[in-house]
């Protein structure tokens, strides 16, 4: 079988196993009420995590105009988001959208206390960003579409919500048997070239590719048709 006919095959199975998670349990940790966001930001924001190391440069790279709006798709403990909004200046808008109500809080206080009013939270569900339609110029999803449970119905919102021509930032681990470490082997569903084609079918169109950014990770974009 052949690479191309092996990705029409997953693309066929997630088709038909709308009404199934693609990785069961995964955000399960997320869910919980006594979830502690000081915890986790001691877990996300690490100079041993690449995309904080290097998170100035994503940011750079994600070349977000004043004024526009950008959604921090599984936001985290806000890593992004307040970046986002100072380079997205008064005019613009940053959407934090996260299953995690406590990271919602969590980076309404950080918003607060940056003074960034810009940055509204929004909580969503494992089928949909629950954006508003059409209201968004940047997608930025890092380190998260591996935990898209439904990921065919999660991305139809974020085209729905996206504006004409609006981009889509995938960052997300190259998983690479006997390259990748065991735990993405095993906690990334699949490598990125299924998850690019995933993200086309559901009505998109790869327009670039950084390759001389991260290691562990792999940038696309994508364009909305």
């Amino acid at each position: 079988m052949n690479k191309t006919t092996l990705l029409f095959c997953l693309l066929i199975s997630v088709s038909l196993a709308q009404d199934a998670s693609v990785k069961p349990g995964i955000n399960e940790k997320f869910l919980d009420p006594k979830l502690n966001p000081q915890e986790w930001a001691q877990k996300f924001e690490t100079e041993s995590r690449e995309i904080f190391h290097l998170r100035d440069k994503i940011v750079s790279t994600v070349n977000i105009q004043p004024g526009m709006t950008i959604a921090d798709i599984g936001a985290g403990t806000g890593l992004f988001t307040l970046p986002f909004s100072e380079a997205a200046g008064a005019e613009g808008k940053v959407y934090a959208v996260e299953i995690a109500k406590n990271f919602l809080e969590h980076i309404k206080a950080r918003a607060a206390k940056a003074n960034a009013a810009n940055v509204s939270t929004i909580l969503c569900n494992e089928k949909s960003v629950e954006l508003p339609e059409s209201s968004v110029d940047i997608a930025f999803i890092c380190d998260v579409y591996h935990h898209f449970e439904f990921p065919q119905a999660t991305m139809q919102t974020v085209h729905k919500a996206l504006k004409p021509g609006g981009e889509v930032v995938l960052i997300d681990f190259k998983r690479i048997p006997g390259e990748s470490s065991e735990f993405i082997m095993g906690h990334v569903r699949a490598g990125q070239e299924v998850f690019e084609a995933e993200i086309v079918s559901a009505g998109f169109e790869k327009v670039a590719e950084v390759k001389d950014l991260l290691k562990e990770n792999y940038l696309v974009r994508f364009k909305k048709k």
